[in-house]
């Protein structure tokens, strides 16, 4: 089932939630609808789903517009953050609720409905839960019932809102991980609503970033990441440290090192801001020709990785930098010492996209 969203608009008194929303989601695809409070992303999942109506513009899958459609005729699962499972029902009568209120001409046999609720239950690992209550179950099993049940109808897509935001990160992140081969079990097509980059970076096959009702960028997750088409999605992805920057045909310096940027070989002088992650610097013992010379303020060690925290001695910017720990062991450095970095990747950008 593939999805397309034409010229959507929707406000709310004078909010603007979506602005003139276009995007294409191909069959099978798992999207991720990804962006800070407010940005639209889950009014544009209820406009899909229709449990809310568009202002303008219009919403078809597989090419039908569906756009005056009831929410009952979309054929779409919808999986809330907060679970609503039905406190009074067993596992199994919670994820056989929606064949058991079919019309009885849709309904299946009481036989074929048992068949069905285990054969779920066992694709989400929790078949052992069947008789048992939802408040006997933790927060991460309760999610994946309250996603067995979305797929009991047979939905045409699957649509998840924050699903996981309302679990601790350890379970976040095993979710995260079963979510993904699930989906690669099943190949419906799925779109899901997060603020949570990391999630988002390691579910989707494609990434939708959104802010203040519009789209920025989307594209694979390596896409969006490494090549962010503007300042907002590279702050919005990550952790970022931005140098100024004075641009001239082609070359970008940082102080006195030389970077090349050659979106802008015509471009006159002037300024800019270069972007630079922490994990795409490197950090020597000793002088480097062009290097930016820094005072190691903070070393913490998480793991197998170093978060440093240097400051300029130039301008006494402060400057972060991750690197893995057994490489930072081999400098031989340590908080208070002086040190020499130099950017791997930089992207400029300038005037108006700062």
């Amino acid at each position: 089932m593939s999805i397309s969203i034409e010229q959507v608009n929707k406000r709310f008194g004078n909010f603007v939630a979506l602005d003139n929303v276009n995007l294409a989601i191909k069959t099978g695809e798992l999207t991720a609808l990804l962006g800070p409070s407010g940005s639209g992303k889950t009014t544009l999942l209820r406009i899909i789903a229709g449990l809310e109506q568009a202002d303008s513009g219009i919403i078809r899958f597989n090419n039908e517009d569906i756009t005056g459609q009831h929410v009952s005729e979309r054929g779409v699962g919808f999986v809330f953050q907060h679970y609503a499972l039905f406190k009074h029902m067993t596992v199994s009568e919670n994820v056989a609720y929606g064949l058991t209120v079919k019309p009885k001409k849709f309904r299946p046999s009481k036989a074929e409905i048992a068949k069905k609720v285990n054969n779920l239950l066992e694709l989400v690992q929790l078949g052992w839960t069947a008789d048992r209550y939802p408040s006997q179950l933790s927060g991460g099993q309760r999610q994946r019932i309250a996603l067995a049940r979305a797929l009991a109808v047979e939905p045409k897509m699957l649509l998840l809102d924050e699903p996981f935001g309302a679990l601790d990160a350890k379970v976040r992140a095993e979710l995260r991980r079963w979510l993904r081969r699930l989906h690669d079990e099943i190949h419906v097509t799925s779109v899901f609503v997060t603020h949570d980059q990391e999630e988002a970076l390691e579910v989707a096959d494609r990434i939708v970033v959104m802010n203040k009702g519009r789209i920025e960028q989307d594209g694979t997750p390596e896409q969006v990441y490494d090549n962010p088409a503007n300042p907002f999605v590279y702050e919005f992805l990550g952790n970022v440290n931005l140098f100024h920057a004075r641009v001239k045909q082609g070359q970008s310096s940082i102080g006195d090192l030389q970077v090349p940027s050659p979106e802008y070989t015509n471009s006159e002088e002037q300024d800019g801001l270069a972007y630079v992650r922490p994990h795409e610097i490197d950090v020597f013992n000793l002088p480097q020709p062009d290097a930016i010379k820094v005072k190691l303020d903070l070393v913490t060690i998480v793991g197998p990785a170093v978060r440093l925290e240097v400051l300029a001695e130039s301008d006494q910017q402060l400057i972060h930098i991750e690197q893995p720990k057994e490489q930072f062991k081999q400098l031989n450095l340590k908080q208070g010492d002086t040190a020499w970095i130099l950017p791997r990747y930089t992207k400029v950008f300038l005037g108006e996209g700062i």
